[in-house]
């Protein structure tokens, strides 16, 4: 069982997410805080596994709070401002919570818990982060200069090898994120994603047309209308996966 502080200055945030939380056998409440500075004084009195944290509060926010903490336990972060989203995760919170926070979300942060380590000062997280196994309904942030997306990973169409980045496809959009192809797919279901060759990584669920290619290769054709090829290698691989 993990016991958790819960820190928001509104008190109604507090009971509902407690309400919430009664469900889930494996968390315990052990005390609130309704401020930066309250919250300082349990964390280094109770000494919780996990944090419920509101990121808005008046006296001091909740990642100067993290700032002034020298164990920081796991961190689930709790705002209805989603413009702070990027930054609790470049505090390694496990996860983000929008207010209200529905039960739904509050169960998927949770199951994370035993996935994730504490947070130490000087591991950052990049876009795509974290070393849990992603699933389609899993969402990650990817960063585009100075614009940021929260997409899920089912939504992605194709992974294509730049270099040192990798740029990631969905919608009309086609961020570079810094991570390599290899990373990734280590990552991503396997039933969903193929690596298709070198530079590429598809979504099964995202293509649209199969033809045969060049050297006993494939060429398939992807949602967006990108056509990527299979290597005769992997074409062979494809084929065993998508037979019945």
């Amino acid at each position: 069982m993990k016991s958790a502080l819960i820190i928001d200055d509104e008190r109604l945030a507090r009971s509902e997410l407690k309400k919430l939380l009664q469900e889930f056998p494996e968390v315990e409440v052990v005390g609130e805080a309704a401020n930066a500075k309250e919250g300082i004084e349990k964390v280094n009195k109770l000494d919780p596994d996990l944090l419920f944290l509101d990121i808005q509060m008046p006296d001091k926010t909740g990642f100067e709070l993290l700032e002034d903490i020298e164990n920081t336990p796991q961190v689930i972060s709790t705002t209805a401002y989603d413009e702070y989203a990027i930054k609790a995760f470049d505090f390694n919170a496990l996860d983000y919570l929008m207010k209200p926070i529905e039960p739904q979300r509050l169960g998927e942060a949770i199951n994370r818990l035993d996935e994730e380590v504490p947070y130490k000062e000087s591991e950052k997280v990049d876009t795509v982060a974290s070393n849990f196994m992603l699933n389609s309904e899993d969402q990650v942030f990817v960063k585009d200069g100075n614009h940021y997306y929260f997409i899920k990973v089912g939504d992605i169409r194709l992974f294509e090898s730049a270099g040192n980045y990798v740029r990631v496809y969905f919608e009309d959009k086609k961020p570079l994120t810094l991570k390599s192809l290899h990373a990734l797919e280590e990552r991503l279901d396997t039933r969903m994603f193929f690596r298709t060759n070198r530079k590429y990584i598809v979504n099964l669920r995202k293509v649209k047309n199969i033809d045969p290619y060049y050297n006993g290769g494939l060429l398939l054709e992807i949602e967006g209308g990108e056509k990527v090829d299979v290597s005769r290698r992997q074409a062979v691989k494809f084929k065993e996966l998508m037979s019945l």
